[in-house]
């Protein structure tokens, strides 16, 4: 099962200029709200997610939301 937050986050990795910063502020801040209505057997790759969203949206950082994409799908066998 695919993650909507993390193709976002995906997206926003091939090409920064294919997602605006509203759409990734809203992707993460959907994230944040799924993240705590996870049940506690998914907390791990849903904080996965929350974190990778974070890094893209209010960090700009292409190489830290790399790295929690790659945790989600090491977790996820995405």
């Amino acid at each position: 099962m695919k993650n909507e937050y993390i193709e976002v986050v995906k997206r926003w990795l091939a090409d920064k200029d294919s997602v605006s910063q509203e759409e990734l502020e809203a992707n993460a801040d959907a994230a944040y709200a799924a993240y705590d209505l996870a049940p506690a057997a998914a907390y791990a790759a849903a904080d996965d997610a929350l974190y990778a969203a974070y890094s893209a949206a209010y960090d700009a950082n292409a190489a830290y939301a790399a790295y929690w994409v790659k945790r989600y799908e090491e977790l996820t066998n995405g």
